[in-house]
């Protein structure tokens, strides 16, 4: 009877703890369940704000326009230039290339490349070794640089230091410069 009595024991201590585990994984599955709605749901609310027009869409292409095309690199040939130093013996040789919005605008720049060349020639020239070896002297040199090359093409550039008067209207602002930027592949000074 002692035998009965231990498997009548274990069986009413089953039941309970299978019945525990039923209920937990009944929950398990209501609240995937439910997540999955609400997934579901809030998936549904965005695709018909995009069908209908809504903010998303605008930002969606606004980033779009912004990268539709990847932009144009070109290289200068390096340029070896005597730096404004006293005395005269102190120079620069450095490579640049000329980040641009496109290729159309890499042929442009193509056209006045003479007149690029001397432009930053005469720029780097004006510099002395201290100021271009610093980093500000560098980001003020590529700066300049694209100034440059806008004036002589003609596009027009934002004046930050350009301050509105009161009862004047404010300026429009100037589009895109094509001149994204100006990296630097080399620079040496000696």
């Amino acid at each position: 009877m002692s035998a009965a009595a231990a498997t009548a024991d274990a069986s009413a201590t089953a039941k309970p703890k299978s019945k525990k585990l039923l209920f937990i994984l009944i929950g398990v599955v209501v609240l995937a369940l439910a997540a999955a709605g609400g997934a579901f749901f809030l998936l549904k609310k965005n695709a018909a704000d995009e069908e209908d027009g809504g903010d998303g869409t605008e930002v969606v292409e606004k980033h779009a326009d912004k990268h539709k095309t990847p932009p144009t690199f070109l290289p200068l040939e390096n340029m070896v230039v005597n730096l404004a130093d006293a005395g005269g013996n102190r120079f620069v040789q450095l490579g640049i290339t000329l980040q641009l919005e496109d290729a159309k605008t890499g042929e442009d720049v193509k056209t006045y490349m003479p007149s690029i060349r001397n432009g930053v020639l005469l720029l780097i020239s004006q510099r002395t070794a201290d100021e271009i070896l610093q980093v500000s002297g560098k980001e003020k040199l590529a700066n300049d640089i694209i100034a440059e090359i806008s004036r002589l093409m003609d596009y027009e550039i934002e004046d930050p230091e350009a301050e509105e008067t009161p009862g004047k209207k404010k300026r429009r602002q100037a589009p895109p410069n094509p001149v994204q930027g100006v990296l630097f592949s080399s620079f040496i000074v000696q």
